[in-house]
């Protein structure tokens, strides 16, 4: 299957932001304590590690990856751990460079983010776990800060990854 942005006249004027597919690129699901944890009383600690990273894979037309380690930890010792590329290609046209910056850092991450958390809620309980509910994440907050702290690093602004963990009991 080829995406290809759309060439039609009345389709080419003004700001286009068009999602044209959502798609899992990499997902991975390791509970090296199983089957010993079940019968145990635990008390998990939850992990998420969130990072963005988009591409350009044609004029107007972005690869942007959402990546989410969700890390369940009894003590010091691993109960689950879950990786997960969720992604999207995206049809940006039409905006100035900071502006598509902007979209590709924040609101397409935003975009991506229920998709993500509905297959670490399935594969967690797939894995024999009760269901992770992973709370809403402001995106814009994130870019904002990834902007600020990439700045603060080097002295430029204007990449198209952010960065963040958040720890969250379960």
């Amino acid at each position: 299957m080829t995406i290809k942005p759309p060439d039609t006249p009345h389709e080419n004027t003004g700001k286009q932001l068009v999602l044209q597919k959502i798609y899992v690129k990499d997902i991975s699901f390791e509970s090296p304590r199983t089957p010993d944890i079940f019968s145990k009383n635990i008390a998990p600690q939850t992990q998420l590690n969130i990072k963005s990273s988009a591409k350009e894979i044609a004029p107007d037309l972005h690869e942007v990856i959402l990546t989410l380690t969700v890390e369940a930890k009894d003590k010091d010792q691993t109960l689950f751990l879950v990786e997960l590329q969720q992604a999207g290609v995206f049809l940006i046209r039409g905006y100035k460079t900071d502006e598509c910056r902007t979209l590709v850092g924040s609101y397409c991450p935003g975009a991506l983010y229920p998709f993500a958390r509905e297959a670490v809620a399935t594969v967690v309980s797939k894995g024999g776990f009760p269901q992770l509910l992973l709370q809403p994440i402001n995106f814009d907050a994130l870019y904002a800060q990834a902007l600020k702290q990439q700045a603060s690093d080097d002295g430029s602004v204007g990449g198209q990854s952010l960065a963040g963990t958040f720890g969250e009991p379960h």
